[in-house]
Protein backbone atom coordinates (compact mmCIF):
# COMPACT_ATOMS: atom_id res chain seq x y z
CA UNK A 1 0.00 0.00 0.00
CA UNK A 2 1.57 3.31 -1.15
CA UNK A 3 1.83 6.47 1.04
CA UNK A 4 1.29 9.38 -0.35
CA UNK A 5 2.65 12.01 2.14
CA UNK A 6 1.04 15.54 1.41
CA UNK A 7 2.89 17.22 3.88
CA UNK A 8 4.23 20.79 3.18
CA UNK A 9 1.75 20.96 0.05
CA UNK A 10 -1.62 22.93 0.32
CA UNK A 11 -4.60 20.66 1.05
CA UNK A 12 -7.78 20.27 -1.32
CA UNK A 13 -11.08 20.01 0.43
CA UNK A 14 -11.15 16.57 -1.28
CA UNK A 15 -8.02 14.62 -1.77
CA UNK A 16 -6.29 10.95 -2.75
CA UNK A 17 -5.19 8.99 0.16
CA UNK A 18 -3.84 6.04 -0.22
CA UNK A 19 -1.74 5.59 3.11
CA UNK A 20 -1.93 4.31 6.72
CA UNK A 21 -5.49 4.12 8.22
CA UNK A 22 -6.17 7.55 10.06
CA UNK A 23 -2.71 9.03 8.83
CA UNK A 24 -2.65 11.79 11.17
CA UNK A 25 -2.81 9.64 14.64
CA UNK A 26 -1.60 6.17 13.14
CA UNK A 27 1.30 4.82 15.67
CA UNK A 28 1.74 8.13 17.06
CA UNK A 29 0.50 6.59 21.10
CA UNK A 30 4.03 5.32 22.74
CA UNK A 31 3.46 2.14 24.73
CA UNK A 32 5.93 1.27 27.08
CA UNK A 33 8.29 -1.88 26.90
CA UNK A 34 8.82 -4.36 29.44
CA UNK A 35 6.56 -2.89 32.38
CA UNK A 36 3.88 -4.33 34.63
CA UNK A 37 0.65 -5.21 33.51
CA UNK A 38 -1.29 -2.49 34.65
CA UNK A 39 1.27 0.29 33.46
CA UNK A 40 0.74 -1.99 30.12
CA UNK A 41 -3.15 -1.77 29.65
CA UNK A 42 -3.13 1.93 30.74
CA UNK A 43 -1.10 2.81 27.35
CA UNK A 44 -3.50 0.62 25.52
CA UNK A 45 -6.71 2.13 26.69
CA UNK A 46 -8.69 4.12 25.22
CA UNK A 47 -9.40 2.65 21.79
CA UNK A 48 -11.87 0.51 23.55
CA UNK A 49 -13.51 3.30 25.05
CA UNK A 50 -14.60 4.71 21.46
CA UNK A 51 -15.47 1.65 20.17
CA UNK A 52 -18.14 1.05 23.53
CA UNK A 53 -19.64 4.58 22.93
CA UNK A 54 -21.26 2.58 19.28
CA UNK A 55 -22.86 0.40 22.31
CA UNK A 56 -24.23 2.99 24.31
CA UNK A 57 -26.00 5.54 22.05
CA UNK A 58 -29.37 7.06 22.36
CA UNK A 59 -30.30 4.13 19.80
CA UNK A 60 -29.43 1.53 22.55
CA UNK A 61 -31.66 3.44 25.24
CA UNK A 62 -35.07 3.46 23.37
CA UNK A 63 -34.59 -0.14 22.55
CA UNK A 64 -33.52 -1.09 26.54
CA UNK A 65 -36.19 0.84 28.50
CA UNK A 66 -38.69 -0.42 25.93
CA UNK A 67 -37.94 -4.20 26.05
CA UNK A 68 -37.56 -3.87 30.31
CA UNK A 69 -40.85 -1.67 30.27
CA UNK A 70 -43.17 -4.31 28.13
CA UNK A 71 -41.40 -7.69 28.89
CA UNK A 72 -39.50 -7.35 32.63
CA UNK A 73 -36.19 -9.13 32.84
CA UNK A 74 -36.71 -11.48 29.95
CA UNK A 75 -34.79 -9.51 27.32
CA UNK A 76 -31.89 -8.85 29.58
CA UNK A 77 -30.39 -12.38 28.69
CA UNK A 78 -30.39 -10.73 24.75
CA UNK A 79 -28.06 -7.72 26.35
CA UNK A 80 -25.89 -10.14 27.12
CA UNK A 81 -25.92 -12.63 24.55
CA UNK A 82 -25.31 -9.24 21.80
CA UNK A 83 -22.21 -8.25 23.87
CA UNK A 84 -20.03 -11.54 24.04
CA UNK A 85 -20.70 -11.70 20.34
CA UNK A 86 -19.60 -7.75 20.20
CA UNK A 87 -16.22 -9.09 21.89
CA UNK A 88 -15.63 -11.42 19.30
CA UNK A 89 -16.13 -9.38 16.31
CA UNK A 90 -14.36 -6.56 18.28
CA UNK A 91 -11.38 -8.55 19.09
CA UNK A 92 -11.52 -9.74 15.64
CA UNK A 93 -11.75 -6.26 14.43
CA UNK A 94 -8.07 -4.76 16.46
CA UNK A 95 -6.61 -8.04 15.62
CA UNK A 96 -7.05 -7.51 11.94
CA UNK A 97 -5.83 -3.52 12.51
CA UNK A 98 -2.48 -4.56 13.86
CA UNK A 99 -1.61 -7.49 12.20
CA UNK A 100 -2.35 -6.17 8.56
CA UNK A 101 -1.69 -2.77 9.46
CA UNK A 102 -4.93 -1.76 7.29
CA UNK A 103 -8.09 -0.95 8.54
CA UNK A 104 -10.92 -3.22 7.85
CA UNK A 105 -12.63 -1.25 4.66
CA UNK A 106 -8.70 -1.08 3.35
CA UNK A 107 -8.36 -4.98 3.52
CA UNK A 108 -11.76 -5.79 1.93
CA UNK A 109 -11.06 -2.98 -0.73
CA UNK A 110 -7.46 -4.49 -1.47
CA UNK A 111 -9.39 -8.07 -1.94
CA UNK A 112 -12.06 -7.02 -4.08
CA UNK A 113 -13.22 -4.88 -7.27
CA UNK A 114 -13.62 -1.09 -7.51
CA UNK A 115 -16.83 -1.12 -8.18
CA UNK A 116 -17.79 -3.54 -4.87
CA UNK A 117 -16.11 -0.97 -3.36
CA UNK A 118 -18.08 1.48 -4.09
CA UNK A 119 -21.71 0.22 -3.31
CA UNK A 120 -20.54 -0.92 0.40
CA UNK A 121 -18.53 2.22 1.21
CA UNK A 122 -22.24 3.62 0.06
CA UNK A 123 -23.92 1.20 1.99
CA UNK A 124 -21.60 1.87 5.35
CA UNK A 125 -21.87 5.79 4.82
CA UNK A 126 -26.20 4.75 5.40
CA UNK A 127 -25.71 2.86 8.32
CA UNK A 128 -23.49 6.21 9.84
CA UNK A 129 -26.18 8.34 9.20
CA UNK A 130 -28.94 5.87 10.13
CA UNK A 131 -26.74 6.39 13.23
CA UNK A 132 -26.35 9.68 13.10
CA UNK A 133 -30.17 10.09 13.30
CA UNK A 134 -30.28 8.69 16.17
CA UNK A 135 -27.97 11.29 17.58
CA UNK A 136 -29.58 14.15 16.19
CA UNK A 137 -33.09 13.31 18.12
CA UNK A 138 -31.02 12.18 20.99
CA UNK A 139 -29.09 15.59 21.49
CA UNK A 140 -32.42 17.65 20.14
CA UNK A 141 -34.14 16.08 22.57
CA UNK A 142 -31.63 16.66 25.65
CA UNK A 143 -31.44 20.29 24.27
CA UNK A 144 -35.08 20.90 24.91
CA UNK A 145 -35.36 19.18 28.17
CA UNK A 146 -32.71 20.91 29.56
CA UNK A 147 -32.95 24.15 27.77
CA UNK A 148 -36.33 24.68 26.47
CA UNK A 149 -35.15 25.12 23.35
CA UNK A 150 -37.94 24.85 20.68
CA UNK A 151 -36.75 21.46 18.37
CA UNK A 152 -36.72 22.80 15.34
CA UNK A 153 -33.85 25.44 16.81
CA UNK A 154 -32.19 22.66 19.35
CA UNK A 155 -31.43 20.34 15.74
CA UNK A 156 -30.43 22.82 14.28
CA UNK A 157 -28.05 23.35 17.02
CA UNK A 158 -26.77 19.64 16.67
CA UNK A 159 -25.18 20.96 13.45
CA UNK A 160 -22.51 22.41 15.25
CA UNK A 161 -21.13 20.00 17.40
CA UNK A 162 -18.67 20.00 14.18
CA UNK A 163 -16.98 23.25 16.62
CA UNK A 164 -16.47 20.78 19.32
CA UNK A 165 -15.22 18.41 17.08
CA UNK A 166 -12.40 20.84 15.75
CA UNK A 167 -11.44 21.48 19.47
CA UNK A 168 -10.94 18.01 19.66
CA UNK A 169 -8.75 17.77 16.69
CA UNK A 170 -6.28 20.16 17.93
CA UNK A 171 -6.00 18.76 21.48
CA UNK A 172 -4.36 15.41 20.68
CA UNK A 173 -5.63 11.80 20.00
CA UNK A 174 -4.99 10.70 23.72
CA UNK A 175 -7.09 13.26 25.54
CA UNK A 176 -9.84 12.69 22.90
CA UNK A 177 -9.94 8.86 24.45
CA UNK A 178 -9.75 10.83 27.75
CA UNK A 179 -12.95 12.67 27.16
CA UNK A 180 -14.93 9.52 25.58
CA UNK A 181 -13.88 7.64 29.03
CA UNK A 182 -14.70 10.35 31.37
CA UNK A 183 -18.51 11.07 29.34
CA UNK A 184 -18.14 7.07 29.58
CA UNK A 185 -18.93 7.44 33.09
CA UNK A 186 -21.28 10.17 33.71
CA UNK A 187 -23.49 7.63 31.57
CA UNK A 188 -22.76 5.18 34.29
CA UNK A 189 -22.99 7.17 37.19
CA UNK A 190 -26.55 8.47 36.01
CA UNK A 191 -27.62 5.00 35.68
CA UNK A 192 -26.28 3.25 38.44
CA UNK A 193 -27.90 5.87 40.90
CA UNK A 194 -31.04 5.30 39.32
CA UNK A 195 -31.61 1.63 39.38
CA UNK A 196 -29.86 1.42 43.44
CA UNK A 197 -32.81 4.04 44.28
CA UNK A 198 -35.43 1.66 42.59
CA UNK A 199 -34.33 -1.13 44.90
CA UNK A 200 -34.60 -3.77 41.74
CA UNK A 201 -35.07 -7.54 42.10
CA UNK A 202 -31.57 -8.88 41.64
CA UNK A 203 -33.07 -12.50 41.54
CA UNK A 204 -35.46 -11.98 39.32
CA UNK A 205 -32.29 -10.36 37.22
CA UNK A 206 -29.81 -13.01 37.43
CA UNK A 207 -33.02 -15.59 36.06
CA UNK A 208 -33.15 -13.10 32.77
CA UNK A 209 -29.68 -13.72 32.06
CA UNK A 210 -30.59 -17.38 31.21
CA UNK A 211 -32.39 -17.33 27.49
CA UNK A 212 -35.33 -19.31 26.92
CA UNK A 213 -37.86 -20.05 24.35
CA UNK A 214 -39.23 -16.91 25.54
CA UNK A 215 -37.10 -14.84 25.19
CA UNK A 216 -37.34 -15.08 20.84
CA UNK A 217 -41.05 -15.76 20.83
CA UNK A 218 -43.87 -14.24 18.62
CA UNK A 219 -46.15 -13.55 21.06
CA UNK A 220 -47.23 -11.76 23.38
CA UNK A 221 -47.61 -8.34 21.85
CA UNK A 222 -46.90 -5.79 24.36
CA UNK A 223 -47.43 -2.16 23.10
CA UNK A 224 -47.44 -3.51 19.34
CA UNK A 225 -43.80 -4.99 20.66
CA UNK A 226 -42.99 -9.20 20.95
CA UNK A 227 -40.63 -10.60 22.62
CA UNK A 228 -38.95 -11.41 19.22
CA UNK A 229 -38.69 -7.70 17.81
CA UNK A 230 -37.75 -6.33 21.11
CA UNK A 231 -34.97 -8.82 20.64
CA UNK A 232 -33.93 -8.00 17.31
CA UNK A 233 -33.95 -4.02 18.05
CA UNK A 234 -31.38 -4.75 21.10
CA UNK A 235 -29.00 -6.96 18.76
CA UNK A 236 -29.47 -4.14 15.80
CA UNK A 237 -28.75 -1.57 18.73
CA UNK A 238 -25.95 -3.01 19.76
CA UNK A 239 -24.15 -4.93 17.15
CA UNK A 240 -23.09 -1.70 14.41
CA UNK A 241 -21.20 -1.81 11.64
CA UNK A 242 -19.05 0.93 11.95
CA UNK A 243 -17.70 0.53 15.26
CA UNK A 244 -15.51 -2.81 12.98
CA UNK A 245 -14.28 -0.11 10.62
CA UNK A 246 -13.35 2.03 13.67
CA UNK A 247 -11.97 -0.31 16.02
CA UNK A 248 -10.13 -1.79 12.99
CA UNK A 249 -8.18 1.82 12.54
CA UNK A 250 -7.83 3.35 16.10
CA UNK A 251 -6.00 -0.05 17.40
CA UNK A 252 -3.29 0.83 14.90
CA UNK A 253 -2.68 4.15 17.00
CA UNK A 254 -0.05 2.81 19.49
CA UNK A 255 3.10 2.50 18.22
CA UNK A 256 5.01 -0.78 17.59
CA UNK A 257 7.63 -2.56 15.90
CA UNK A 258 5.58 -4.74 13.47
CA UNK A 259 9.07 -6.70 12.09
CA UNK A 260 8.73 -8.08 15.90
CA UNK A 261 6.42 -10.88 16.69
CA UNK A 262 6.34 -10.39 20.29
CA UNK A 263 5.07 -6.63 20.31
CA UNK A 264 2.34 -7.29 17.23
CA UNK A 265 0.99 -10.52 19.91
CA UNK A 266 1.57 -7.75 23.06
CA UNK A 267 -0.25 -5.56 20.74
CA UNK A 268 -3.00 -7.55 20.08
CA UNK A 269 -3.88 -8.87 23.50
CA UNK A 270 -3.97 -5.59 25.56
CA UNK A 271 -5.99 -4.41 22.90
CA UNK A 272 -8.46 -7.48 23.65
CA UNK A 273 -8.10 -6.22 27.66
CA UNK A 274 -8.94 -3.03 26.72
CA UNK A 275 -12.37 -3.97 24.29
CA UNK A 276 -13.58 -6.10 26.30
CA UNK A 277 -13.34 -4.25 29.76
CA UNK A 278 -14.66 -1.33 27.67
CA UNK A 279 -17.74 -3.69 26.24
CA UNK A 280 -18.42 -4.96 29.55
CA UNK A 281 -18.91 -1.25 30.82
CA UNK A 282 -21.39 -1.11 28.31
CA UNK A 283 -22.98 -4.50 28.80
CA UNK A 284 -23.37 -2.81 32.41
CA UNK A 285 -24.79 0.78 30.93
CA UNK A 286 -27.45 -0.98 28.59
CA UNK A 287 -28.91 -3.59 31.47
CA UNK A 288 -29.18 -0.45 33.41
CA UNK A 289 -31.29 0.91 31.19
CA UNK A 290 -33.61 -2.16 30.66
CA UNK A 291 -33.51 -2.59 34.59
CA UNK A 292 -34.67 0.73 34.93
CA UNK A 293 -37.51 0.31 32.26
CA UNK A 294 -38.54 -2.83 35.00
CA UNK A 295 -37.79 -1.56 38.17
CA UNK A 296 -38.16 2.11 37.75
CA UNK A 297 -41.43 2.58 36.43
CA UNK A 298 -44.69 0.66 37.16
CA UNK A 299 -45.60 -1.45 34.29
CA UNK A 300 -47.18 -0.17 31.32
CA UNK A 301 -47.61 3.53 33.04
CA UNK A 302 -45.74 5.27 30.98
CA UNK A 303 -47.63 6.00 27.67
CA UNK A 304 -45.04 7.70 26.01
CA UNK A 305 -42.39 5.84 25.41
CA UNK A 306 -39.90 8.38 24.05
CA UNK A 307 -37.24 10.14 25.23
CA UNK A 308 -39.57 12.76 26.13
CA UNK A 309 -41.93 10.07 28.07
CA UNK A 310 -39.25 9.22 29.95
CA UNK A 311 -38.13 12.50 31.23
CA UNK A 312 -41.48 13.40 31.86
CA UNK A 313 -41.79 10.16 34.24
CA UNK A 314 -38.78 10.46 36.17
CA UNK A 315 -40.55 13.24 37.47
CA UNK A 316 -43.86 12.22 38.05
CA UNK A 317 -44.25 10.53 41.38
CA UNK A 318 -47.61 8.45 40.38
CA UNK A 319 -45.29 6.33 37.41
CA UNK A 320 -42.09 5.26 39.66
CA UNK A 321 -42.58 2.08 41.68
CA UNK A 322 -40.37 3.23 44.22
CA UNK A 323 -40.83 5.53 47.49
CA UNK A 324 -38.15 6.55 48.00
CA UNK A 325 -37.51 7.03 44.66
CA UNK A 326 -40.67 8.87 43.98
CA UNK A 327 -39.20 11.51 46.75
CA UNK A 328 -36.20 11.98 44.74
CA UNK A 329 -38.13 12.71 41.50
CA UNK A 330 -39.97 15.33 43.38
CA UNK A 331 -36.29 17.21 43.17
CA UNK A 332 -36.13 16.78 39.35
CA UNK A 333 -32.37 15.64 39.96
CA UNK A 334 -33.71 11.94 37.94
CA UNK A 335 -34.92 13.71 34.81
CA UNK A 336 -32.09 16.17 34.65
CA UNK A 337 -29.85 13.53 35.14
CA UNK A 338 -31.22 11.82 32.52
CA UNK A 339 -31.32 14.36 29.97
CA UNK A 340 -27.42 15.26 30.82
CA UNK A 341 -26.82 11.47 30.42
CA UNK A 342 -28.82 11.69 27.01
CA UNK A 343 -26.56 14.51 25.78
CA UNK A 344 -23.12 13.20 27.11
CA UNK A 345 -24.32 9.99 24.47
CA UNK A 346 -24.98 12.18 21.61
CA UNK A 347 -21.23 13.95 22.14
CA UNK A 348 -19.66 10.59 22.34
CA UNK A 349 -21.05 9.18 19.20
CA UNK A 350 -20.33 12.29 16.83
CA UNK A 351 -16.79 11.64 18.13
CA UNK A 352 -16.69 8.10 16.95
CA UNK A 353 -19.45 8.71 13.78
CA UNK A 354 -17.06 11.01 12.21
CA UNK A 355 -14.08 9.05 12.25
CA UNK A 356 -15.47 5.88 11.11
CA UNK A 357 -16.74 8.09 7.99
CA UNK A 358 -12.70 9.01 7.83
CA UNK A 359 -11.85 5.41 7.61
CA UNK A 360 -14.49 3.95 5.56
CA UNK A 361 -14.00 6.99 2.86
CA UNK A 362 -10.21 6.51 3.15
CA UNK A 363 -10.46 3.08 2.95
CA UNK A 364 -13.41 1.83 -0.05
CA UNK A 365 -12.81 4.98 -2.13
CA UNK A 366 -9.13 6.76 -1.38
CA UNK A 367 -10.49 9.67 -0.83
CA UNK A 368 -10.16 12.31 2.07
CA UNK A 369 -11.86 15.64 3.38
CA UNK A 370 -11.36 17.07 6.44
CA UNK A 371 -12.89 15.44 9.19
CA UNK A 372 -15.00 19.40 9.85
CA UNK A 373 -16.40 18.95 6.87
CA UNK A 374 -16.72 15.19 7.06
CA UNK A 375 -19.00 16.25 10.15
CA UNK A 376 -21.23 18.98 8.26
CA UNK A 377 -22.05 16.98 5.28
CA UNK A 378 -23.03 13.78 7.34
CA UNK A 379 -24.87 16.18 9.71
CA UNK A 380 -26.59 18.08 7.43
CA UNK A 381 -27.84 15.12 5.62
CA UNK A 382 -29.19 13.23 8.65
CA UNK A 383 -30.69 16.72 10.19
CA UNK A 384 -33.12 16.90 7.05
CA UNK A 385 -35.61 13.33 8.29
CA UNK A 386 -35.56 14.69 11.31
CA UNK A 387 -36.52 18.45 10.41
CA UNK A 388 -39.18 16.71 8.26
CA UNK A 389 -40.31 14.72 11.11
CA UNK A 390 -41.18 17.33 13.41
CA UNK A 391 -42.28 20.09 10.73
CA UNK A 392 -44.85 16.81 9.77
CA UNK A 393 -45.65 16.45 13.69
CA UNK A 394 -46.09 20.42 14.90
CA UNK A 395 -49.66 20.63 14.18
CA UNK A 396 -50.98 17.13 16.02
CA UNK A 397 -50.82 16.53 19.76
CA UNK A 398 -47.18 16.34 21.54
CA UNK A 399 -47.87 12.69 22.24
CA UNK A 400 -48.62 12.02 18.16
CA UNK A 401 -44.38 14.28 17.58
CA UNK A 402 -42.88 12.48 20.43
CA UNK A 403 -43.49 9.09 19.01
CA UNK A 404 -43.33 10.10 15.71
CA UNK A 405 -39.36 11.39 16.46
CA UNK A 406 -39.46 7.67 18.46
CA UNK A 407 -40.42 5.81 15.22
CA UNK A 408 -38.02 7.59 13.35
CA UNK A 409 -35.27 6.44 15.47
CA UNK A 410 -36.06 3.01 15.50
CA UNK A 411 -36.76 2.93 12.27
CA UNK A 412 -32.48 3.99 11.20
CA UNK A 413 -32.00 1.38 13.40
CA UNK A 414 -33.41 -0.76 9.70
CA UNK A 415 -30.12 0.43 7.80
CA UNK A 416 -27.76 -0.99 10.59
CA UNK A 417 -29.44 -4.21 10.53
CA UNK A 418 -28.85 -4.04 6.51
CA UNK A 419 -25.41 -3.34 6.61
CA UNK A 420 -24.02 -5.58 9.88
CA UNK A 421 -23.18 -9.08 7.22
CA UNK A 422 -21.46 -6.96 4.89
CA UNK A 423 -18.91 -5.76 7.72
CA UNK A 424 -18.76 -9.01 9.70
CA UNK A 425 -18.15 -11.55 7.43
CA UNK A 426 -15.52 -10.05 5.64
CA UNK A 427 -14.11 -9.29 8.88
CA UNK A 428 -14.01 -13.43 9.57
CA UNK A 429 -13.33 -14.39 6.06
CA UNK A 430 -9.84 -12.40 6.36
CA UNK A 431 -9.13 -12.74 10.18
CA UNK A 432 -9.26 -16.80 9.18
CA UNK A 433 -7.04 -16.35 6.80
CA UNK A 434 -3.46 -17.60 6.52
CA UNK A 435 -2.19 -15.77 3.99
CA UNK A 436 -3.84 -12.17 5.41
CA UNK A 437 -2.90 -12.74 9.53
CA UNK A 438 -0.11 -15.54 9.33
CA UNK A 439 -0.13 -18.87 11.50
CA UNK A 440 0.23 -17.06 14.37
CA UNK A 441 -2.44 -14.39 14.40
CA UNK A 442 -5.48 -16.16 12.07
CA UNK A 443 -8.41 -17.18 14.13
CA UNK A 444 -8.00 -20.49 16.36
CA UNK A 445 -10.45 -22.76 15.95
CA UNK A 446 -12.42 -21.89 18.78
CA UNK A 447 -12.89 -18.05 17.75
CA UNK A 448 -13.44 -19.59 14.12
CA UNK A 449 -16.49 -22.05 14.91
CA UNK A 450 -17.78 -18.82 17.14
CA UNK A 451 -17.00 -16.46 14.77
CA UNK A 452 -18.72 -18.38 12.06
CA UNK A 453 -22.28 -19.07 14.84
CA UNK A 454 -22.24 -15.42 15.43
CA UNK A 455 -21.84 -14.31 11.80
CA UNK A 456 -24.73 -16.59 10.53
CA UNK A 457 -26.51 -16.06 13.79
CA UNK A 458 -27.25 -12.30 13.70
CA UNK A 459 -27.53 -12.05 9.43
CA UNK A 460 -30.31 -15.01 10.12
CA UNK A 461 -31.90 -13.32 12.58
CA UNK A 462 -31.70 -9.13 10.76
CA UNK A 463 -32.84 -11.23 7.98
CA UNK A 464 -36.29 -12.77 9.42
CA UNK A 465 -36.64 -9.40 11.79
CA UNK A 466 -36.29 -7.50 8.24
CA UNK A 467 -40.09 -7.35 6.94
CA UNK A 468 -41.48 -6.66 10.50
CA UNK A 469 -39.21 -3.42 10.51
CA UNK A 470 -40.40 -2.44 6.97
CA UNK A 471 -43.91 -2.93 8.16
CA UNK A 472 -43.24 -0.77 11.09
CA UNK A 473 -42.52 2.37 8.84
CA UNK A 474 -46.55 1.94 7.96
CA UNK A 475 -47.51 2.39 12.01
CA UNK A 476 -49.32 0.47 13.85
CA UNK A 477 -52.53 0.62 11.96
CA UNK A 478 -51.30 -0.85 8.39
CA UNK A 479 -53.83 -1.39 5.81
CA UNK A 480 -53.56 -4.33 4.05
CA UNK A 481 -52.64 -2.62 0.83
CA UNK A 482 -49.80 -1.03 2.63
CA UNK A 483 -48.73 -4.71 4.52
CA UNK A 484 -48.37 -6.25 1.14
CA UNK A 485 -46.26 -3.37 -0.17
CA UNK A 486 -44.17 -3.35 3.14
CA UNK A 487 -43.64 -7.52 2.33
CA UNK A 488 -42.73 -6.66 -1.65
CA UNK A 489 -40.32 -4.03 0.25
CA UNK A 490 -38.85 -6.63 2.48
CA UNK A 491 -38.57 -9.60 0.51
CA UNK A 492 -36.85 -7.39 -2.02
CA UNK A 493 -34.19 -6.00 0.47
CA UNK A 494 -33.37 -9.57 1.36
CA UNK A 495 -32.66 -10.98 -2.22
CA UNK A 496 -30.57 -7.98 -2.39
CA UNK A 497 -28.72 -8.01 0.66
CA UNK A 498 -28.15 -12.23 -0.33
CA UNK A 499 -26.96 -11.58 -3.73
CA UNK A 500 -24.67 -8.62 -2.78
CA UNK A 501 -23.43 -11.27 0.38
CA UNK A 502 -22.52 -13.66 -2.21
CA UNK A 503 -20.80 -10.90 -4.27
CA UNK A 504 -18.55 -9.57 -1.70
CA UNK A 505 -17.98 -13.78 -0.27
CA UNK A 506 -16.64 -14.26 -3.61
CA UNK A 507 -14.54 -11.15 -4.49
CA UNK A 508 -13.59 -11.82 -0.82
CA UNK A 509 -12.14 -15.62 -1.64
CA UNK A 510 -10.90 -15.11 -5.41
CA UNK A 511 -8.91 -12.02 -4.35
CA UNK A 512 -7.37 -13.99 -0.93
CA UNK A 513 -6.34 -16.97 -3.21
CA UNK A 514 -4.66 -14.90 -5.87
CA UNK A 515 -2.54 -12.85 -2.65
CA UNK A 516 -2.45 -16.23 -1.07
CA UNK A 517 -0.34 -17.61 -4.40
CA UNK A 518 1.66 -14.09 -5.09
CA UNK A 519 2.95 -14.31 -1.35
CA UNK A 520 4.08 -18.21 -1.64
CA UNK A 521 5.54 -17.14 -5.01
CA UNK A 522 7.66 -14.03 -3.26
CA UNK A 523 8.11 -16.49 -1.37
CA UNK A 524 10.12 -19.51 -3.32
Amino acid sequence: MSNNNTHGKKHKLVEYANGPSLEEINSTVEVPKGKGFVRTLFAYSGPGALVAVGYMDPGNWSTSITGGQNFQYLLISVILISSLIAMLLQYMAAKLGIVSQMDLAQAIRARTSKSLGIVLWLLTELAIMATDIAEVIGAAIALYLLFHIPLVIAVFITVFDVLLLLLLTKIGFRKIEAIVVCLIFVILFVFVYQVALSNPSWGDIFKGFIPTTKTFATSPSVGGQTPLTGALGIIGATVMPHNLYLHSAVSQTRKIDHENNEEIAQAVRFSAWDSNIQLSLAFIVNSLLLIMGVAVFKTGAVKDPSFFGLFQALSDTSTLSNGLLAEVARSGVLSVLFAVALLASGQNSTITGTLTGQVIMEGFVHLRMPLWLRRLVTRLISVVPVLICVILTSGKSEIAEHEALNTLMNNSQVFLAFALPFSMLPLLMLTDSNAEMGKRFKNTTLIKVLGWISVLGLTFLNIIGLPGQVKDFFGDNASATQLTIANCIAYALIAGILVLLSWTVYDLYKGNKEFAAKANLEGE
